[in-house]
């Protein structure tokens, strides 16, 4: 499949998008969500100690390592500070030094988390984080992610070549943040270049998501847009073609040619994809089963779409 045209001439993607109405991607005057409301609002805290609460090994690690990311508290446990505490210091972000640790022991964490949360003794108070417009993920230039610690055995992707084609996820009307957190994962994994959710009924930012990235939400941009329709047009406009996750396709994914840019829509497990989001697909394609297995659940096909878009030579 070649490349597609845009049809901006020159012009920032997603102009035309923003003169549509409020269903559109962001305007350039705001081009970062307002984090504010959701500091206040209680759902996305993840706990019962106010604020958002990360919590686990990775997470934790992830969002002290992330300059964007704002911690006013850090918790650790004794145990946990003998296990990670030399590895904390050396991988956040200079931003963090000042950041004291507490110690409590792990009642005393689990005090400010969700009943049941896997803590591992580590946990972080932070604010949510400012995410993107989806204009400038479009047209942004592909960065090579971290490479490899020194010794570690692994392909050419692993070690820090960065992908060969453009791949922005989007999620029709997913809620899960299990399954959001496990796309997330996969994004960060294989180098996609977002996640894209619908803004009602997606899942906000918790621990709970945060936990399911494993450390994937501080290198995956997850940007909420309040119609996927208009913002599969502002793709296309950019360069991107738009092809939905349908298990009744005719076309497997693995037997198509993807373009350099892709915009891969994925629907809610049962429902699939939605009929106007249908429409704005330029192809549908399929992972094909066996039986009596009908399909993959969304994070697993996430990771095997991914694997066939960007983990291919």
């Amino acid at each position: 499949m070649t490349k597609r045209k845009t049809k901006l001439s020159g012009h920032r993607p997603g102009k035309a998008a923003q003169k549509s109405g409020p269903g559109s991607p962001e305007s350039p005057g705001r081009r970062r969500r307002d984090s504010s409301q959701s500091a206040r609002d209680g759902r996305h805290s993840g706990g019962r100690g106010g604020g958002l609460w990360l919590y686990g090994v990775h997470p934790v690690l992830a969002a002290l390592a992330n300059p964007r990311r704002r911690i006013d508290r850090l918790l650790l446990s004794p145990e946990a500070a003998q296990t990670w505490g030399q590895r904390l210091r050396q991988e956040r972000d200079p931003r963090h030094e000042r950041l004291s640790p507490e110690t409590l022991d792990r009642r005393g964490i689990e005090a400010f988390l969700p009943e049941g949360a896997v803590h591992q003794g580590l946990a972080a108070r932070a604010a949510p984080l400012e995410q993107p417009a989806i204009e400038d993920i479009a047209i942004a230039p592909l960065a090579a992610p971290k490479a490899e610690p020194e010794g570690a055995a692994g392909t050419e992707m692993e070690a820090g070549a960065p992908p060969a084609r453009r791949v922005i996820l989007l999620l029709d009307q997913v809620t899960d943040p299990h399954n959001v957190g496990a796309v997330l994962r996969s994004a960060a994994a294989f180098g996609a270049q977002a996640v894209v959710a619908l803004d009602k009924g997606a899942p906000e930012e918790s621990g709970t998501l945060a936990k399911s990235a494993s450390g994937a939400l501080e290198v995956v941009p997850y940007i909420k847009v309040t119609n996927l329709a208009r913002t599969l047009d502002s793709l296309k406009e950019a360069g991107y073609w738009c092809w939905g996750l349908a298990g009744e396709a005719g076309q497997s994914l693995a037997g198509s040619r993807p373009a350099e840019a892709v915009a891969l829509v994925l629907g809610a497990e049962g429902s699939g994809l939605r009929r106007l989001t249908r429409e704005r697909c330029d192809l549908l394609v399929k992972l094909p089963t066996r039986a009596p297995i009908q399909a993959l659940n969304i994070s697993n096909a996430a990771a095997v779409a991914l694997y066939e878009l960007l983990g291919r030579d």
